[in-house]
């Protein structure tokens, strides 16, 4: 009786290479891969070639979703931070109150100061800005313009609705953003050298209470005693 040598069936989608069978996913795995290089290399030192191997693909593949290591950077912080900025402050505007909409923001400064590759992207455009200031300025164009616009717009909110006294809310605006850059410089830069435990949620719920106190409107009456103790 002859033998016969059969193959063992395949499925047509195993056999298919991985990025065929997962075509939709691919974009968002790149820069998932993308982002962890970055991170790890920063941007001066990291090759496309680095990119393709994290996830998995080859480099020809790369650049059919990506023309060059700048694009795919911008893409990232696109995909990592503008789109969170637009989603908080998509909220905060349908927020009931001024305080509200701000502890909306302060959530979302505590989640990227907790994310270890998110809160990495803000060092690394400081730090390779001096090389690379189309970053920098791809940056504040998309990232901090938008969100200092929408945190001097709930600050103005606030003055006007009585929660908030007059304030300057384009410098209130950069007062609150500041402890986040503190935390991310501080996570990246000096925690590994510092024998003291930085915990950014603790910074910046102290922030929430200054601000607050800072903010808060006087009390009825309060600023006419005021007045009858001067005069």
């Amino acid at each position: 009786m002859a033998r016969t040598n059969k193959k063992p069936q395949t499925d047509p989608e195993d056999a298919a290479p991985r990025w065929r069978r997962r075509a939709a996913d691919r974009p968002r795995e790149i820069l998932d891969a993308a982002l962890t290089v970055f991170v790890e290399k920063g941007f001066a030192a990291t090759k496309l070639d680095d990119v393709a191997v994290a996830a998995g693909i080859s480099k020809g593949l790369l650049y059919r979703y990506f023309d060059n290591k700048a694009e795919l950077f911008k893409e990232v912080i696109r995909q990592t931070l503008v789109t969170t900025i637009r989603d908080v402050g998509d909220r905060a505007r349908a927020s009931g109150n001024a305080v509200a909409a701000l502890d909306m923001f302060l959530e979302q400064m505590m989640a990227v100061a907790n994310d270890a590759r998110r809160s990495a992207i803000p060092k690394l455009v400081i730090s390779e800005s001096g090389s690379f200031p189309e970053l920098a300025v791809f940056y504040l164009a998309e990232v901090i313009g938008p969100g200092l616009q929408q945190l001097a717009g709930l600050v103005g909110r606030g003055v006007e609705s009585g929660e908030f006294r007059k304030v300057n809310p384009e410098l209130v605006a950069k007062s609150i953003i500041a402890p986040l850059l503190l935390s991310v410089i501080w996570r990246h830069t000096f925690a590994r050298y510092d024998s003291k435990r930085f915990d950014p949620d603790a910074l910046i719920r102290q922030h929430r209470d200054i601000l607050l106190h800072g903010l808060a409107a006087p009390a009825s009456g309060a600023t006419g005693r005021r007045k009858r103790r001067s005069s």
